[in-house]
């Protein structure tokens, strides 16, 4: 008998073990799941705050340009579907989108140097260079707090504690091609003087 309830005791106490040790796990899976939900916030904030200086940048640009209406038209649709995005993926394919119609916007710009005089064009290259680089900052701290969770979650057996617990892998991950990654760089204060047109050679 005494035998038994040593046994009876050794079991639960190993199942005491064995749970506190499981439930430690899930807990650390959703402190990191969690975690990724706030390095999404972040982002999503300065993702806005871009979205929202972008109507004001065109119209001052439109004053210089009226007749860019293709490259308008693509960052205004661009935007939409930006502001429209419910989850982190979909908007992370529409900022792709945003980034290399902006990036066609700096080209045009340079066409037309008398837009560095405008007073509220600089105020908004000034807002704009300093959210774009914030936007770097908080898509790093994205990237490596979904690489964080996904390295723990894949990882033995903690895989196992995933699976029976619904931790999926997130694969939202914010990945920008050399063409969109160069594209958006902002400064305007290396704009060259658009070229002056050589006059026609008189007939004889």
């Amino acid at each position: 008998m005494k035998k038994l309830l040593v046994v009876v005791v050794i079991l639960v106490v190993l199942a005491l073990l064995v749970g506190s040790w499981f439930v430690g796990k899930r807990n650390q899976m959703a402190v990191k799941r969690e975690a990724v939900s706030a390095a999404w916030a972040q982002v999503d904030v300065v993702l806005q705050r871009r979205a929202d200086l972008i109507p004001n940048l065109v119209e001052t640009v439109k004053g210089y340009a009226k007749q860019e209406q293709a490259v308008f038209g693509e960052i205004a649709q661009a935007r939409s579907a930006l502001l429209g995005a419910s989850s982190p993926q979909d908007k992370i394919a529409a900022n792709g989108r945003l980034d290399s119609a902006l990036g066609r916007l700096l080209v045009l710009v340079e066409n037309y140097p008398d837009l560095k005089s405008n007073q509220n064009f600089i105020r908004l290259q000034d807002e704009l260079a300093g959210t774009e680089n914030r936007i770097a900052v908080e898509r790093r701290r994205y990237n490596e707090t979904v690489q964080d969770y996904n390295t723990f979650i894949a990882q033995f057996p903690a895989s196992a504690i995933a699976s029976i617990s619904g931790f999926a892998r997130n694969d939202a991950y914010f990945k920008t091609d050399e063409g969109a990654r160069q594209a958006p760089k902002v400064d305007f204060n290396n704009v060259a003087p658009a070229a002056t047109p050589k006059p026609a050679p008189a007939k004889p």
